[in-house]
């Protein structure tokens, strides 16, 4: 049974949310604070974590930030009323895997949970494949994780993930939305610059670091590309 962490102050909407998850197949565990849920992290290895931003003794984006310094890949789902773009992007790009704005449906929750379990799962099912090398690139599944010139890229699950999709789609430009189907679950919406991010993510930790090419291209209007490209 995937084990969930909900780290959520309001009682009625984290006993709604267990409720919910609980009923769904979910081992739910619910804390209200913040430093609480970063200890729940570190040492239950929770299988996704759904995140309210504005909780006390540690706040979301800290949490997020510390837990992702210390290398902790749980998926995190944010669940907040900070609906802005601005608290959208910063999120994901701190290391935020998904956002759900407040208020949303119970059965939207559940589905962006699923989503989220499934692909924590995924580093162990690519494992098994071989190494790609592309230049000074050196994409490793068996270790889930990426090599810029020999110097470990220090990726995320998801960033891992969102690069390793690229490198077998390679010789072709991949779609926003199949990106989002394949790596977060769920279709592109209006304005959902999730993919956007992680590729932007993926920029500063590959392409800045690599001393003779950059690796991932945007096709203006399409998509992105993995193909190694003189600096």
């Amino acid at each position: 049974m995937p084990k969930v962490l909900i780290v959520e102050d309001d009682e009625v909407i984290g006993q709604g949310m267990a409720q919910h998850l609980a009923a769904a197949g979910f081992d739910p565990l619910r804390v209200a604070r913040g430093d609480l849920g970063l200890a729940r992290l570190r040492y239950e290895q929770p299988d996704v974590c759904v995140l309210d931003l504005m909780v006390p003794g540690l706040d979301g984006w800290s949490l997020i930030e510390t837990a992702r310094d210390e290398g902790i890949g749980t998926p995190i789902v944010v669940v907040s009323a900070r609906g802005t773009e601005h608290d959208r992007v910063h999120a994901l790009q701190i290391g935020a895997d998904d956002y759900l704005v407040k208020p949303f449906s119970m059965k939207e929750l559940v589905a962006r949970v699923e989503a989220a379990a499934r692909r924590g799962v995924r580093p162990q099912e690519v494992a098994r494949g071989e190494p790609i090398e592309i230049e000074e690139l050196r994409i490793d599944p068996r270790e889930v994780q990426a090599y810029v010139d020999g110097e470990d890229a220090r990726l995320t699950p998801t960033e891992f993930r969102l690069l390793y999709q690229l490198a077998l789609d390679r010789g072709r430009v991949t779609t926003r939305d199949e990106l989002l189907q394949k790596i977060w679950g769920r279709r592109e919406t209006h304005r959902d610059r999730t993919v956007d991010v992680f590729v932007r993510r993926l920029r500063d930790k590959i392409d800045r670091r690599a001393p003779k090419h950059t690796f991932i291209q945007t096709r203006y209007g399409v998509g992105y590309k993995l193909e190694a490209m003189p600096k």
